[in-house]
């Protein structure tokens, strides 16, 4: 096989050099979360806010997906990846070096914007190298790359902040870095380049739209929500935003989003799901290694180990619903996947602040399970009966949706979570007097209004309960909305053969 100069393909070390760049990229979206509670001091952050860290990236992330296939035919593809990963690399060095939570955010959005080419350009390249007899092989290859990050990300996230810094979590990628840029640039062949229409203004719009919404979500516990002008100024962006968005696809002779891929019924109702599925996975991911590290004591290695099960469970599940998709209604395997994270969140709902690690690790292995077997049929049912024309606009927008119910979910669980803390601690704080005579049994000096002692009671154990019953009361909300989720995917239509299912699948 032969590029466009006529120069043969390396076709090995192309795929190594771009499966290097693409792990580096899908690490970096969960090495970072054990990391988080070594990065609240040293950032001088707060629980509600350190989670901009995680946010900041899957926003910026989520708006440059869809641009990704605009530049990469204007400029050509290996021009365009070897921009993202060197840029990608010089944003990590930068968020390595962060001394303060605004500058880290800063540095997230860059390498947001930068990785978000990535892993679809690698998929394109990969698929524009192999003969159509080596696509599945192609594929295989690629999707155990996607997966090596939940699965190795937590562990190796707390190995590098325990035995190093948190810091390290980001340089980690410069040395990953420069070997996908050198293979790139010596082996990627080059690319045909076209010019082709793009709505910037609709792509404006949404931007504006999804980041001021973000803001007020971040922002908002802190500015007491609507009390506050700011708060008023990101609501009026982002219904501004997303109606002028609307407006543009449905006026547009060139529209950003066809609106044809809205009169597909399984479309709309899985990309809806795919929101759903963001808000729930990630927002569980976010809240884990404060509450491993903040009730339990556990050094970041152990919360790493601890956590690492969960990516296990979803390699298992993704491996074997290749082959349950050809044999079962889709519909039935979205709907047992959901029921088995629904019972995850039900076993995380009991956690107590005496238990050992067992309950953590296998709810961890139940969710991965359930969302395994969610993902590849979602992808079957709505991508199923989309026009062929539409399947690559589809697959972005698909993308953007789930990413922004991502960083929804996590603010908004960060923002019940802040706020049942302090609900929490008032209601419980209020038995802790001397007149309550079960306490005055239990701790004779606490007749005597012992201040160190109603001190230390508040502090190692007023505080403690108030966190568990917080990060309780989180997880149950999230059984929740998964529980709601379910009746949804009885309004998917069956595909209409196992041949189609399979197809896909695999887009």
């Amino acid at each position: 096989m032969q590029a466009q100069d006529g120069k043969p393909i390396h076709r090995g070390l192309i795929t190594v050099s771009i499966m290097v760049a693409t792990v580096m990229q899908v690490l970096d979206t969960t090495i970072a979360n054990v990391a988080l509670p070594s990065m609240m001091g040293d950032l001088s952050a707060t629980q509600d806010t350190i989670t901009w860290v995680l946010t900041s990236y899957i926003v910026a992330a989520a708006i440059m997906t869809p641009v990704t296939g605009w530049v990469s035919d204007k400029y050509g593809r290996k021009e365009v990846f070897i921009v993202c990963i060197v840029g990608f690399v010089i944003a990590s060095m930068a968020c390595g070096m962060a001394s303060s939570l605004p500058e880290m955010v800063l540095f997230r959005l860059s390498q947001g914007v930068f990785g978000a080419a990535i892993v679809p350009l690698s998929q394109t390249i990969l698929l524009d190298i192999n003969p159509p007899e080596k696509f599945g092989q192609a594929m295989a290859l690629w999707g155990a790359g996607i997966m090596v990050g939940p699965i190795v990300g937590p562990t190796l996230g707390g190995y590098l902040t325990e035995n190093f810094s948190w810091r390290y979590v980001f340089y980690i990628n410069v040395p990953i870095g420069i070997l996908a840029v050198v293979g790139c640039a010596a082996f990627l062949p080059e690319s045909v380049r076209r010019a082709r229409s793009f709505d910037f203004f609709g792509f404006a719009m949404l931007s504006l739209g999804v980041a001021s919404l973000q803001l007020l979500l971040d922002r908002g516990a802190s500015n007491d929500w609507f009390a506050a002008t700011e708060s008023w100024i990101e609501l009026g962006l982002a219904i501004t935003g997303f109606w002028v968005f609307i407006v543009q696809i449905l006026t547009s002779e060139h529209p950003f989003v066809d609106p044809a891929l809205f009169k597909d019924r399984n479309f709309v109702m899985g990309t809806t799901f795919g929101f759903v599925i963001g808000l729930v996975l990630y927002s569980s991911l976010a809240l884990l290694p404060p509450m491993l590290s903040g009730i339990y004591g556990y050094p970041e290695m152990t919360v790493g180990l601890v956590m690492g099960p969960r990516g296990i469970g979803t390699m298992a599940s993704m491996l074997l619903v290749g082959r349950l998709v050809q044999k079962f209604d889709p519909r039935y395997l979205v709907i047992v996947g959901l029921l088995l994270t629904a019972t995850a969140f039900h076993t995380m709902s009991g956690f107590s602040p005496g238990m050992d690690s067992l309950p953590v690790i296998t709810s961890g292995i139940v969710q991965g399970l359930g969302m395994g077997l969610v993902f590849v049929p979602l992808s079957t049912v709505a991508f199923a009966t989309l026009n062929a024309k539409l399947r690559a606009e589809g697959t972005s927008f698909f993308t953007l949706v789930r990413n922004i119910g991502s960083s929804i979910g996590i603010s908004v669980v960060t923002v019940v979570l802040t706020r049942n803390i302090q609900v929490s601690h008032s209601d419980l704080s209020q038995n802790l007097s001397a007149y309550n005579p079960v306490l005055r049994s239990y701790f004779p000096a606490a007749a005597a209004g012992d201040p160190t002692l109603l001190k230390e009671l508040d502090l190692y154990l007023v505080q403690v309960q108030s966190l568990m019953v917080s990060y309780v009361d989180d997880f149950k909300l999230m059984m929740i909305v998964t529980l709601c989720a379910i009746p949804l995917a009885l309004t998917l239509k069956k595909p209409k053969g196992k041949a189609d299912a399979v197809h896909a699948a695999m887009e």
